[in-house]
């Protein structure tokens, strides 16, 4: 008869290995193996991979960025300095305008330095200087007309009023530069200065008052006095008296004598007097 017993299972007995298993245990194990005394180290593994993680879109946009203006500017630079320094850039001509009391001739004498330079080289302190000996320029601008054309624009002094210096007759402007001079006065349709113009102060108030004047208001003045600053007359080439005052208001003056000169004269009241002194009540004698 068979055995009914069921086969029971006491630890200690039997395989080790085989206890484990049926314990239901895995185990591994790693062999190192050792390099034997006096062998070259093992290599390394040329197999072995690293992975590389992708650069961040913003990082990447920005350093495309970055890059590209660094060429542009590199390059802006370098046509800016070929610019600067081209000689296909060089002033070969100098052309010159409004010149009146002066030669255009006279001024490009006086720019003759600058032939050969670079447009982008010349600046208007430098052309200034140029022509400081020329007294009769007040001031100068420039313009460059590629490749070789240098354009000088020129703002000359505006005499005013004669000045009688011996036998002669200087023309000065507000400031009391002379401009020129004539034997002549009467060549030069500008009123004389009268009196003691040797006194800076008469000498300014006068030349000023001139100096509003529109241009053909000036041709009408025979001449110019002042008993002080505040006292300015005119004498019209007519024989008839502008009594102007101080300088206030200069400008309302010079309209308003305009004007009255301008108006219809009427023969059965003749005019020998015109006061602009109060501009806003104008007077006629």
């Amino acid at each position: 008869m068979a055995s009914t017993r069921k086969p029971t299972f006491k630890p200690g007995s039997g395989d080790k290995a085989g206890a484990n298993a049926g314990a239901g245990v895995i185990s591994a194990e790693r062999t190192v193996e050792t390099p034997a005394p006096g062998s070259p180290p093992a290599a390394k593994d040329k197999s072995a991979k690293v992975l590389a993680f992708p650069e961040p879109k913003g990082r990447k946009r920005k350093r495309i960025v970055l890059t590209a203006a660094a060429a542009v500017i590199a390059l802006v630079a370098a046509l800016l300095a070929a610019a600067v320094y081209s000689p296909m850039l060089a002033v070969r001509t100098v052309t010159v305008d409004g010149t009146k009391l002066l030669k255009a001739d006279a001024v490009r004498k006086a720019l003759a330095p600058v032939e050969g330079t670079p447009l982008p080289q010349i600046d208007d302190a430098e052309i200034t200087r140029l022509l400081k000996p020329l007294v009769q320029v007040r001031s100068v601008s420039t313009e460059a007309r590629p490749p070789s054309t240098l354009l000088v624009h020129v703002v000359e002094r505006v005499p005013v009023a004669l000045l009688k210096k011996g036998g002669s007759y200087l023309l000065v402007d507000v400031d009391g530069v002379q401009l020129g001079s004539t034997t002549d006065p009467a060549s030069v349709p500008l009123p004389l200065i009268e009196g003691n113009a040797a006194k800076a102060e008469l000498f300014t108030a006068i030349t000023a008052v001139l100096a509003t004047l529109p241009a053909d208001v000036l041709a009408k003045m025979a001449s110019a006095s002042a008993k002080s600053p505040d006292a300015v007359e005119l004498r019209l080439i007519d024989g008839k008296t502008v009594v102007w005052g101080n300088a206030e208001e200069k400008e309302l003056k010079a309209r308003v004598l305009e004007a009255l000169l301008k108006a219809p004269a009427d023969p059965k009241v003749p005019v020998n007097v015109y006061d602009v002194s109060a501009p806003r009540h104008p007077l006629t004698k």
